[in-house]
């Protein structure tokens, strides 16, 4: 892998009054009116994480202060203050502005300006944080910055990662940036659904929402009937009228799932067509030797997956220890197989992969990270096959507690492939003719070892959310025939927990030997997120503590509280939104969720990216021969893990919204029917129901609520009547009428049927004390309902 360039700056401290950039990354800033070694004040303080966001870390701060001992720690409080009063925010190591762009960030570069320069926007933006923000792309010389090496050069349609700065110009974009590398090239394909014109050809409805319609001419339908999904390159460019265009294929019918799921591919720009070079690597791809190995044919690890499953990168085996020393421990072992052997560093597998950063997942397709060559076959841990694993052995007391782990690069040969719920009716004394003869001597003192490790994991008190997760069932057209909640078995916990700890065991390797790596990292809720819960959980007479050292399981002792109440979905939900998004990172803050100070992600190199890079750093490490983490790939890190950190939220928002347009398209023949739900969400402009049959929601706009004014309580969760005291709050249970479906949006609109209830004194107090500055929304006679997703 190619180096990438790193920013270079001015140490602090060389130009008294002001701080800016060296060379060509130098912005002309208003001074800053800095004493050198004093504590700034706060509004310095956010100028300088504005107008330097590559400088936003504490340590950074110091630096370019020249703060040392009583003063670094009266910053840190200010900082952490700051962070309260949600004036900042952490994103990974560094602090920003909220609504600001990270140092480095993902962009598609989507237009022009009136000069003609190229304008981007993130590849992934919040929905609640309104418009992304413009960013002008500054286009280096070919000869690269400061004359060293190539400058990569991007065009329309490319995404890049790019080094964020602050415009000068304030009549412009409030960003400008320096291209790092240029991520996918794109070429200048759209998609849209083709109808008919009298005549002969068509039109292209655009499915974007700033798409442009455009003309098909009758030579250049390519076979589409009217209703295709169809993606097209632009033919002509006039100065007048629509663009015409040439279709270069046909997905299919919009009402099928595989175009829905195309939609949100081409959407988010997600890569689904391995290239040439990509294919002949992989099919020319021979069985991985023995060199470097242990022979662990003899060893019956076991597969158990998802009954549909086509690839397998994990196996487990347990045993009793043997040791007096460990009385009633056990020894549990965890293969994951040895994607580093194929894909090697810089190599058009490896390149193709990290463009990916992790297999998609769709209800009747995947995108997968790898070809099938490799996933499917060489690294899938087929049974009765011979094939390269990295292994973690790992031993337990009988208390639970982890007491050692090694690590082995080994060649396995699976003893059996099962599923959950295979496993788990053998356990549960249903065994079939493949389980039967595996109950005693596998599966279980497998379950022995899981029973032991949940002492450790009750100990430690990970945060324990009860949200069931729905599964879209297909018809065999690929539309949708129902919506289950598939059962939480004992044999899911048991895979879970011994994944977790395999990742535990990499994250302590790696750190012992000193190695780099890629951290799955998850911090603490902020402190503003932190008073928003408690101030909504008091409307319930649920108390949480004050402080910013909270643990997991303070959250648990909530959770417990609410369990079996009216309230346990809305307080779930809560204290789910009020936790950080988990990253990745190769600087350590350790995993607040999992209650773990070392974790990186190491079980499923098939599908992420990330588990590649720690199993490239254990090779390495370790002595285990080829395929290790090479020089470059330590020296970007922190820009790997950026870019993946991006694909994670790209493949969760593409997989969200696909299932949104398949409910949506479900249900577009049941207009004006009425459905049971429940309240999902409040906002100034209406609330969300979510139909818990269907796993989907929609927005009841406030205009239709009736004839009251209703006031918007954000720390209440509540949209109430100022006249009447009536209204609605998070988690109420109400009947809705579908007035409006939108399957290529995936958007539902809702008419409330249920009248709302008498809120509690608490509300009505909010009331009487007009205190409107937190948000007060009427609802306006005679407005139009708005249309699609809010």
């Amino acid at each position: 892998m190619s180096r990438i360039p790193r920013d270079r700056t001015n140490p602090a401290g060389k130009r008294p009054g002001k701080i800016g950039r060296a060379g060509k990354d130098a912005h002309a800033v208003e001074p800053l009116n800095i004493v050198h070694g004093a504590l700034p004040s706060r509004e310095v303080i956010l100028r300088f994480i504005a107008d330097h966001p590559q400088k936003a870390s504490k340590r950074e701060l110091a630096k370019a202060f020249g703060l040392k001992g009583d003063n670094r720690v009266e910053l840190k409080h200010m900082l952490q203050e700051l962070e309260q009063e949600g004036m900042l925010q952490k994103n990974r190591k560094s602090l920003i502005r909220p609504g600001a762009l990270p140092p480095v960030t993902v962009l598609d570069i989507t237009t022009r300006d009136k000069d003609g320069d190229l304008i981007g926007r993130p590849a992934e933006w919040p929905e609640d944080q309104g418009v992304a923000p413009a960013v002008a792309i500054r286009q280096q010389s070919p000869a690269g910055r400061q004359g060293k090496g190539k400058a990569p050069v991007a065009g329309l349609g490319d995404r890049i990662l790019a080094k964020i700065f602050p415009a000068v110009d304030r009549g412009g974009p409030a960003y400008t940036a320096r291209i790092i590398k240029v991520i996918d090239r794109r070429r200048g394909a759209s998609m849209g659904v083709f109808r008919t014109a009298p005549g002969g050809g068509g039109r292209l409805l655009p499915i974007e929402r700033r798409g442009e319609e455009m003309v098909i001419d009758p030579d250049f339908t390519g076979g589409a009937t009217d209703g295709d999904l169809v993606e097209v390159e632009i033919a002509r460019l006039g100065r007048f009228g629509l663009p015409r265009a040439k279709v270069l294929s046909v997905v299919g019918s919009v009402g099928s799932e595989k175009a829905i799921s195309m939609i949100a591919i081409h959407a988010h720009g997600i890569p689904h067509v391995f290239p040439p070079a990509v294919i002949a690597e992989a099919d020319a791809a021979k069985p991985a030797s023995m060199s470097h190995r242990e022979d662990w044919r003899d060893v019956p690890l076991i597969t158990i997956d998802p009954a549909d499953a086509k690839d397998h990168d994990d196996a487990v085996y347990a045993e009793l220890d043997p040791s007096p020393d460990n009385p009633g421990g056990v020894i549990v072992t965890v293969a994951i197989a040895d994607v580093s052997w194929y894909v090697r560093p810089n190599s058009p597998l490896d390149r193709e992969a990290l463009k990916r950063g992790n297999s998609v997942y769709f209800p009747d397709r995947v995108v997968p990270m790898l070809p099938e060559r490799i996933s499917n076959d060489l690294c899938s841990l087929k049974e009765g096959v011979d094939r390269p694993a990295l292994a973690v052995r790992m031993s337990f007391s009988g208390e639970g507690r982890k007491i050692g782990h090694t690590f082995h690069r080994i060649m396995m040969k699976s003893a059996a492939k099962l599923s959950y719920q295979q496993a788990q009716a053998a356990i549960d004394g249903k065994p079939d003719d493949q389980t039967g003869p595996m109950l005693e001597p596998i599966l279980k003192p497998l379950w022995h070892a899981y029973e032991v490790m949940k002492r450790g994991r009750d100990r430690r008190q990970p945060l324990e959310l009860d949200m069931p997760e729905r599964k879209i069932l297909l018809k065999p057209d690929g539309t949708v025939d129902r919506v289950v909640v598939p059962p939480r078995l004992d044999a899911h916990k048991l895979i879970e927990e011994m994944m977790i700890q395999a990742n535990v065991c990499a994250a302590e390797t790696l750190e012992k030997k000193r190695q780099p790596l890629i951290y799955r990292i998850h911090d603490g809720p902020t402190l503003a997120k932190q008073e928003i819960l408690r101030e909504f959980l008091a409307t319930l007479g649920i108390s949480l503590a004050k402080g910013g050292n909270m643990r997991a399981n303070n959250f648990n002792g909530i959770l417990a509280k609410a369990d079996g109440t009216p309230h346990q979905t809305m307080v779930n939900e809560m204290v789910l939104r009020s936790q950080s998004q988990a990253i990745y990172g190769p600087e350590n803050i350790g995993h607040f969720g999992l209650n773990l100070m070392k974790y990186a992600h190491f079980t499923s190199p098939i599908r992420r990216y990330a588990d590649l890079i720690v199993h490239r750093a254990l090779v390495g490490s370790l002595g285990f021969g080829e395929g290790g983490i090479t020089p470059d790939e330590e020296a970007a890190l922190d820009d790997i893990a950026a870019e993946i950190s991006t694909f994670e939220r790209r493949a969760m928002a593409a997989e969200r919204e696909t299932v949104d347009r398949l409910i949506a398209h479900h249900l577009s023949g049941r207009v004006g029917e009425e459905f049971a739900g429940r309240v999902s969400g409040v906002t100034k402009s209406g609330l969300f129901v979510a139909l818990p049959d269907y796993g989907a929601d929609g927005f009841v706009p406030i205009s239709t609520l009736g004839t009251d004014y209703f006031i918007y309580d954000e720390a209440h969760q509540a949209l109430s009547g100022e006249r009447t005291g009536l209204g609605y709050r998070l988690g109420d249970s109400v009947t809705v009428k579908l007035a409006e479906a939108i399957p290529l949006a995936g958007a539902l609109r809702f008419e409330m049927i249920s009248e709302g209830r008498e809120m509690p004194a608490a509300v009505r107090s909010f009331h009487k004390a007009g205190r409107r500055d937190r948000g007060q929304v009427r609802k306006k006679p005679g407005t139009r309902p708005p249309r699609g997703r809010h």
